[in-house]
């Protein structure tokens, strides 16, 4: 049997197996067995196909991986609702207390409380929103 078949034969096999795996490696080794069936087709000496292979698979699994994988990877996620107002300035409309109190977030009035339990913040006031617990707003005053 030819060595461009057997290398083609290794290709196919590897993008099969990929398709399976997922984990772009073996398509990439695919691809480097099939650059190399096309040189062995030219007639390239057995040793120069094993080096072509081992060099084309080497810079596709060290540069052109890294790239896949940043692009197939899904990026972090953006904060929707009240998750997206956590960390967010909240000015204080009502005094602030451990117990009640109310503060405008982006526009809406928020009941909130103190998160420092011994704070009390009076109307006017600029503070963070450290957390949000149902519809309540724990808050923190800016330093």
């Amino acid at each position: 049997m030819d060595a461009w078949l057997i290398w083609l034969i290794t290709a196919v096999l590897l993008g099969a197996a990929e398709i399976f795996t997922l984990t772009i490696a073996l398509g990439l080794l695919g691809g480097a067995a099939l650059v190399t069936a096309a040189l062995a087709a030219l007639g390239l000496p057995v040793f120069w196909q094993f080096l072509v292979f081992a060099l084309v698979a080497t810079a596709g699994v060290v540069f052109v991986r890294p790239m896949a994988l940043r692009r197939l990877t899904p990026r972090q996620s953006e904060r929707f609702g009240v998750d997206a107002l956590i960390g967010g300035i909240a000015y204080v409309t009502a005094e602030v207390t451990a117990r009640d109190g109310r503060v405008r977030i982006g526009g809406e009035e928020w009941t909130a409380r103190a998160y420092d339990e011994t704070l009390v913040k009076p109307p006017g006031t600029t503070v963070d929103v450290i957390e949000i617990k149902g519809s309540t707003a724990l808050v923190y005053p800016r330093e």
